[in-house]
């Protein structure tokens, strides 16, 4: 699975996990999901994600990452 996927696959579960968590404990867990929506937002104008630094040091390995400004060709 590529950087790029994985940090797909992070944020779909972060903000599905918020939602439950949500329903089932307190409203405030909506501030979570909006920092995740906030977090994908910046990183598709600056090309900075601090989850792909993470993944890259835990040994991932690279291939066309949404957040880190290369062009695919």
């Amino acid at each position: 699975m590529t950087v790029e996927n994985k940090i797909r696959a992070f944020a779909g579960i972060f903000i599905l996990v918020s939602l439950v968590l949500y329903l089932y404990e307190s409203p405030y867990w909506l501030f979570f999901t909006a920092f995740v929506g906030a977090n994908l937002l910046q990183s598709a104008f600056t090309g900075f994600c601090p989850l792909e630094i993470i993944l890259k040091k835990c040994g991932t390995k690279g291939g066309g990452c949404c957040c880190s400004g290369e062009d695919k060709q």
